[in-house]
């Protein structure tokens, strides 16, 4: 407020010579009484004109409306791979700086091909994310999504922000290398911290595939697909489950699932994801009858009643369209 109490001051002070040379000057040509009469600039009117609450208000005005401009989406972090821990699970190096970022930093967006969808989690389609690439052995490809080993090693951990519980879980991600290279993989694995979000963490074959093993890890893009080819999806109930409790398993989808409903004999109920990527039935409604799918992008597909028989794969003759 310094500016504000100078200026003041300064019509202040005009305001009291002002009127002297004028009372001077009409004392000669009419006398005393003439110009008391006339008056001279009032010092409340030249305060009110520019006021200290006036200025203060401009002043205010001027600094609200000032604000710094949004700061860009924060990038993921560069992060080292570290070991892998039991249970699939592929942890970074736990010295690496974390990322604040809340969610992967998108790069373009497209509403052409495949549309962002309300039943999509973290992961949108039609968004490409950028991240880094690290890589793990991935062993016989079984992770924390128990999807069992795989016989195609192009897979990856995802990270465990946008892991989200395991909705990830079954994604197929195409990743870009800045050198142009592309692989497709199948997120069937969780990074956790210090994985960054945009982070994947990819098994050694895949990433030989866009890079030197050697280099570690690299700057990529990624985006969500849906594979032309594919087999028919399959049911698979967890060991442990009865007519009375039971957890199902949806494997080989081509689009990530986003509901999984049992029938009751007079409606659909929708089971609740677990974690660990099993849908389940806590009081055993639904285990052993019809099963109705959906995917992200609102696609349903019903199957047969499957026998509940813990850790079989049981092919469901059914599978999404592409997108």
């Amino acid at each position: 407020m310094k500016a504000t109490h100078s200026t003041t001051q300064h019509y202040k002070q005009r305001t009291r010579w002002l009127p002297i040379s004028a009372v001077a000057a009409l004392l000669v040509v009419a006398g005393l009484t003439a110009v008391l009469a006339m008056g001279s600039p009032s010092p409340h009117k030249a305060d009110a004109g520019i006021s200290a609450t006036g200025i203060g208000a401009t002043a205010s005005g001027a600094t609200e409306t000032m604000s710094s401009p949004p700061s860009a989406t924060p990038t993921p972090a560069h992060q080292t791979p570290g070991d892998k821990t039991p249970g699939g699970k592929t942890p970074g190096n736990a010295a690496a700086t974390s990322q604040t970022s809340a969610a992967p930093a998108p790069v373009h967006s497209s509403s052409q091909n495949a549309p962002a969808s309300s039943l999509a989690g973290r992961i949108q389609p039609g968004v490409a994310y950028q991240g880094v690439a690290t890589e793990y052995s991935a062993a016989d490809g079984n992770g924390a999504c128990l999807f069992g080993p795989s016989g195609d090693m192009m897979i990856a951990a995802m990270n465990e922000l946008d892991y989200q519980d395991s909705e990830a879980c079954g994604a197929h991600i195409l990743v870009r290398a800045a050198n142009g290279a592309t692989v497709t993989v199948l997120i069937t694995n969780e990074c956790p911290y210090p994985c960054a979000p945009g982070q994947l963490d990819l098994s050694q074959q895949a990433f030989a595939k866009i890079a030197d093993p050697r280099a570690g890890r690299i700057p990529i893009t990624w985006q969500l697909v849906s594979p032309a080819a594919g087999s028919a999806i399959s049911i698979r109930y967890k060991v442990g489950s009865s007519q009375y409790w039971c957890g199902i398993q949806v494997i080989g989808e081509r689009n990530p699932v986003a509901r999984l409903e049992v029938s009751t004999g007079s409606g659909w109920q929708q089971l609740s994801r677990s974690s660990y990527n099993y849908f389940l039935s806590p009081s055993g409604t639904g285990c052993g009858r019809a099963i109705r799918i959906t995917d992200i992008y609102g696609q349903q597909v019903t199957t047969a009643a499957f026998p509940v028989e813990p850790d079989v794969i049981q092919p469901a003759q059914v599978q999404f369209a592409q997108h």
